[in-house]
């Protein structure tokens, strides 16, 4: 018998995996790689809603967190995947800059945002107004770490690529039985995926598609990550990556020829010079409409549990997500009432 059943291995799935080990737990991995959007995510990190100007939810112990757990992943996979840049948020008008700074004064956000405007002129931008830094920012390259993590897994035969078969799931006294695998527990890590699970498809995952594009711009002189209605992250050789759109009614992950229009307007609003789009993909993130994980255990199954909805925010979010239902299992560590699936349960029933 072994100790975890893990099914997905995108960032929530590969973030459980990483806690169960570190605590000589024994696992299996299982996935089919039907489900991408960890894998095509744009990777942000950000403490801050630029849209809002509002604190992300418990950015700083998330933020505490991620840095020890991709540090010492980059040491574990002998890789770099954790890019440290600033994020400037370009401004687009004086108004906005007073946004900022009356939202730089607020206790939350103090320690996220600078309050030196930065007025540096970044060739191929035209920005009149200047930018605002948010600080304790960076990206995760998504792709390379996860490609990285299943190759880990797979030499130390800690991997199955398969499909997982519902109906081949037993609920046993001492935890569940597999086809001819036993585990003290299940956790389903699947993204979107979890729509076809029986055991958790009546929670309210929504599935928000996102697309975005790399670009090469040879003219676009750009050290930072710019953030406006979309980001503009530099990758090296005149590549950026570009993202993201937000559509809530197509489910699937192919790219379309709205979402490339809307990209291609949304970029010439950034920048002015010429540029080629080298890649198109797409993804659909999971998320909900309480913009809150799924995290917790089965009401009626104490050996299943979910770790989802991780929305855009996954590379912030795994990892302490990942941790909470971790200690929730083995500690008895209550979860966080905002986190927990528990919410969904008619009153009366929590």
């Amino acid at each position: 018998m072994i100790d975890y059943l893990i099914v997905g291995s995108g960032l929530a799935g590969i973030s459980f995996a990483e806690f169960a080990l570190r605590s000589d737990k024994s696992i299996l991995v299982l996935d089919n790689n039907s489900q991408n959007s960890s894998k095509i995510a744009g990777g942000l990190y950000n403490p801050v809603i630029l849209k809002r100007f509002s604190e992300v939810w418990k950015a700083q112990e998330q933020l505490v967190l991620m840095n020890e757990f991709y540090t010492f992943l980059e040491k574990k996979l002998n890789c770099k995947v954790d890019f440290k840049r600033p994020i400037l948020r370009k401004f687009f008008s004086i108004e906005e800059q007073n946004n900022w700074f009356a939202a730089s004064d607020k206790a939350t956000l103090a320690p996220f945002l600078s309050t030196q405007l930065i007025s540096k002129k970044y060739l191929g931008i035209d920005s009149p107004y200047g930018y605002g830094e948010v600080l304790q920012t960076g990206y995760v390259d998504t792709a390379l770490l996860l490609n990285k993590y299943r190759e880990y897994l797979k030499q130390n035969n800690l991997f199955l690529e398969e499909s997982f078969d519902y109906d081949a799931l037993k609920i046993e006294s001492d935890g569940i039985r597999y086809k001819d695998l036993k585990a003290r527990h299940i956790i389903f890590a699947e993204g979107f995926g979890m729509h076809a699970n029986p055991y958790f498809n009546h929670l309210p995952l929504d599935g928000t598609k996102g697309e975005l594009f790399i670009i090469k711009a040879p003219e676009l002189d750009l050290d930072v990550i710019v953030n406006t209605s979309v980001f503009i992250l530099p990758l090296g050789n005149d590549l950026f990556k570009v993202g993201a759109t937000y559509n809530w009614k197509d489910k699937t992950d192919l790219p379309t020829e709205d979402g490339k229009t809307e990209l291609i307007e949304r970029i010439k609003e950034i920048i002015t010079c010429d540029f080629e789009i080298v890649e198109h993909f797409a993804g659909v993130r999971p998320t909900v409409k309480d913009r809150r994980p799924l995290v917790g255990t089965h009401q009626k199954y104490e050996s299943i549990h979910i770790l989802n909805g991780l929305g855009t925010r996954g590379v912030m979010l795994g990892p302490a997500m990942a941790k909470a239902l971790f200690d929730n299992i083995e500690y008895q560590i209550p979860l966080n009432a905002a986190i927990d699936i528990n919410r969904f349960l008619p009153k009366g029933k929590k």
